[in-house]
């Protein structure tokens, strides 16, 4: 009886580690195999953030995430803080994989409701001062991601070369947003270093960015407009009022040269969020955001508006020498 008992002990045991190895190995396959789950929320439903989103939709897509390897959850704040946080707690509730946030208020949102899902964030230009990171490169807040910083100096030159005679620039910008804040004041850094006067207005919303555009086109002889969501979001009236009044405008989004703009050396948002999603690959992948540095836009771009260019007397060989 002994002896059999202890066959069937042991008949058991291996039974019970063949199980736990068939359990584990098929518990690992199953990761493998599993869906990867991603948060996007959204600031507000403009063009350049919705063109970031699809840049990092389609690089995933071009990478094998697609299809029933992916499950994206896509929400918009429509530029509600109160929105931005109930989104951001249910977006942590779901406990991802990572989530993406684009814009800063949507960044800032998503890292107060969760601190532990890798965070990747795009269309931000300054994720130090909006309290993202301690050091971009070496990002301590499980928060990285590509910034959409641009040359301010760089296009304030620019403006100035392609209408040497504009002696008032115009500057429209939300003044809530930090971005916003940060581009203009190096605008009217440049502008005061050229010898030129700076004309500034605000938008506090998408409605009054009529009346601001107007005041400025009566005030300023040339207008140039940082990666602002509000103004994004109402370029096309922005568009109309220079237009109408003669007055050219210079974006430093290159997505609105060809919906208000004569031209730019700006970024391309579909690039910034492909960019993005490279990251975010790496980070599936196994590393760590901490690994991940904070990561300045690849490209840039010169665009140009033929319309807009003619109303404005320029070739294409005055905004390449402006660009040069």
């Amino acid at each position: 009886m002994k002896l059999t008992h202890l066959l069937t002990t042991l008949t058991a045991l291996s039974l019970a580690v063949v199980l736990g190895a068939c359990s584990s190995s098929s518990a690992t396959a199953a990761k493998k195999d599993g869906t990867v789950k991603i948060g996007i929320l959204q600031l507000i439903n403009q063009s350049a953030l919705n063109d970031a989103r699809k840049g990092f939709e389609e690089e995933l897509a071009a990478n094998g995430y697609k299809g029933s390897k992916i499950k994206i959850d896509y929400v918009n704040a429509q530029g509600d803080q109160s929105n931005l946080q109930s989104m951001s707690q249910r977006l942590a509730a779901d406990k991802n994989d990572l989530n993406l946030a684009i814009a800063t208020p949507a960044a800032q949102a998503l890292a107060k409701a969760d601190s532990k899902t890798p965070l990747l964030f795009t269309a931000i230009t300054d994720p130090t001062s909006a309290g993202l990171v301690t050091d971009t490169k070496a990002p301590d807040k499980n928060a990285t991601g590509v910034t959409d910083m641009v040359d301010v100096k760089g296009q304030i030159d620019f403006t100035h070369k392609l209408f040497p005679k504009a002696k008032k620039i115009g500057l429209l910008y939300n003044a809530a947003e930090q971005n916003s804040v940060f581009q203009i004041k190096l605008a009217e850094a440049e502008i005061k270093k050229l010898g030129l006067t700076a004309v500034v207005k605000t938008a506090a919303t998408t409605n009054d960015v009529q009346q601001a555009t107007e005041a400025l086109a009566a005030q300023a002889d040339a207008i140039y407009i940082p990666t602002d969501n509000n103004a994004a979001a109402a370029m096309p009236t922005i568009g109309k009022i220079s237009q109408k009044l003669a007055v050219p405008v210079v974006n430093a989004d290159a997505t609105m040269i060809p919906i208000a703009g004569v031209a730019t050396q700006g970024i391309n948002y579909e690039d910034l969020g492909r960019q993005t999603a490279k990251m975010a690959i790496k980070i599936l992948k196994g590393k760590k955001v901490s690994e991940l540095p904070v990561e300045a836009p690849a490209k840039v771009r010169l665009v140009t508006n033929k319309t807009r260019m003619a109303q404005f007397n320029l070739t294409e060989a005055d905004v390449t020498a402006a660009a040069n």
